[in-house]
C-alpha cells in the first residue's frame, strides 16, 4: 500500500498563502475564529503560524477564541508533545 499523501518538506507559505487562512470558515459548529486557528495550527510550520497569529491579531483576531466546549487553541494543544514552539507564539499573543 502507498501513502494517502507524499510527505512535502520545505514548503513554501508566501504572504498570500497565509492571507488565505484568514478567512476559512468555520469547521463544523465550531465558532469561526476557533476553527481559523485550529486550522492554521494543524497546517502550518511554526514560524508560518508565527508569522499568521501576527496577521490575525493585526485584523482584530482573538487568540483566545474558544472552541463550542469553551476551551482555547492553548487549551487544546497542552498536552500535544511537538506544540511547544506553537503554545509560546500563542501565549506571546494572549
Amino acid at each position: 500500500m502507498r501513502p494517502d499523501k507524499a510527505k512535502v518538506v520545505n514548503e513554501e507559505w508566501d504572504d498570500a498563502r497565509i492571507d488565505s487562512f484568514l478567512d476559512k470558515g468555520a469547521m463544523g459548529d465550531e465558532p469561526a475564529e476557533f476553527s481559523i486557528l485550529l486550522h492554521a495550527y494543524r497546517s502550518m510550520r511554526a514560524e508560518d503560524f508565527a508569522r499568521f497569529i501576527d496577521k490575525f491579531v493585526t485584523r482584530g483576531g482573538n487568540v483566545s477564541a474558544q472552541d463550542k466546549r469553551g476551551r482555547t487553541l492553548l487549551d487544546t494543544i497542552a498536552e500535544h508533545e511537538k506544540a511547544a514552539d506553537f503554545r509560546e507564539i500563542l501565549s506571546q499573543h494572549a
